[in-house]
């Protein structure tokens, strides 16, 4: 554990920053920081630096001012962000770390947990839970809360419906390679087919998860959850867009299966889509939001702080429809379109960005002194 008490630092800064990894919603973060009035930093990586540095740091041009980046911090690499001497900076510049996936990734839970002596604006602690390796992981919370998740297989050989494997991949770990298969004898074929092209190794495909295939309409319902008010809000919903499926769908069921002889459906996350779930079922959004914010706050105290994600699909049932939750956000979800729902501006009169919420929590803890009570 970090020996050190991230409310106490927090509480001592008398104009807070915010800081973000160079990466994933950096941009989204250091927008909403501009918007309420707060500086932004941006820790960027040797070679990933351009977009932030060229095109989006602060400047006066013939138009007027642009750009929402404050500040770049240029380290060699990511993992450099948990130095002693790096904390030391972003504690002078009064920074609170906002984190997201690939601050998650790069620099990774061992020294989130135990070496950032930043305060970091969520549960640090509850970073980790998105790995299903993990104990009390994010399948763990949705079933202690009630919350339906897909069925999942212990074993290859109990598989008797349409499932998806999720194992990661040969290269890219933090990725994964999944497939589709409906029999123990189409599991054992088509995973040989991923480790003879190189594509899983035998610990990844050991490790993989087996999980209920679920048809429905996809849906990230993201939320924000606030230290502040005590209460939940819903940012807004989207879905995503991912290679090479996007592209398959688009063709016929024909061409699907001549294109896939040559090449390997990928799920890689590019981006995603704003969009809306019918009224009615915004109650059980919520629901299931308020259920899974409660437990985290019993088995993860303090619980959730800030924004998170679930992610799943709303399927029909004999009594209507229902979500089915395959996936957890514990940080930033990283989807600026859900400015473009309306769920901001049903609640405080104008759609807010993620970025922004995170900016307001934060500015106004610290006019109220209770910026140790946003951060660990």
């Amino acid at each position: 554990m970090v020996a050190y008490d991230a409310g106490k630092i927090a509480s001592s800064y008398k104009t807070p920053s915010i800081a973000v990894l160079g990466s994933h919603s950096a941009l989204d973060i250091s927008s909403g920081a501009r918007a309420f009035g707060l500086k932004s930093i941006v820790v960027c990586q040797k070679g990933r630096e351009h977009t932030y540095q060229k095109y989006y740091l602060k400047r006066k041009t013939p138009l007027g001012q642009v750009g929402c980046i404050d500040e770049i911090m240029l380290l060699d690499k990511f993992a450099d962000i948990a130095s002693d001497a790096n904390v030391k900076a972003l504690q002078k510049k009064q920074a609170i770390f906002v984190p997201h996936r690939s601050f998650s990734v790069y620099v990774g839970y061992d020294l989130i947990e135990n070496k950032f002596a930043a305060p970091i604006f969520g549960n640090r602690h509850l970073l980790r839970a998105e790995e299903r390796n993990t104990p009390k992981n994010q399948h763990y919370l949705l079933g202690k809360a009630g919350v339906r998740i897909p069925r999942t297989f212990s074993s290859p050989d109990k598989i008797d419906r349409l499932v998806i494997v999720k194992a990661s991949e040969a290269k890219r770990k933090y990725e994964r390679a999944f497939f589709i298969v409906h029999s123990p004898y189409e599991y054992d074929r088509k995973a040989k087919e991923m480790l003879s092209r190189g594509l899983i190794t035998q610990e990844g495909l050991k490790s993989a998860l087996i999980e209920e295939f679920i048809l429905g309409a996809q849906f990230n319902f993201n939320y924000f959850a606030s230290p502040l008010s005590g209460e939940l809000e819903l940012m807004g919903t989207d879905f995503r867009r991912q290679t090479n499926l996007d592209g398959l769908l688009r063709l016929t069921a024909p061409e699907q299966i001549d294109v896939l002889k040559l090449a390997r459906m990928k799920n890689i996350e590019v981006g995603h889509v704003a969009c809306t779930i019918r009224e009615s079922l915004l109650e059980k959004v919520f629901e299931i939001g308020e259920k899974f914010a409660e437990t985290c706050r019993r088995e993860y105290k303090p619980g959730l702080i800030g924004p998170f994600a679930l992610q799943g699909a709303i399927v029909p049932t004999d009594f209507g429809e229902e979500p089915v939750i395959f996936d957890v956000s514990f940080r930033v979800p990283g989807s600026p379109g859900v400015r473009y729902t309306p769920y901001g501006e049903y609640l405080r009169g104008r759609s807010m960005s993620v970025g922004e919420r995170i900016a307001l929590e934060v500015k106004q803890a610290a006019k109220e002194k209770r910026l140790d009570e946003i951060v660990t």
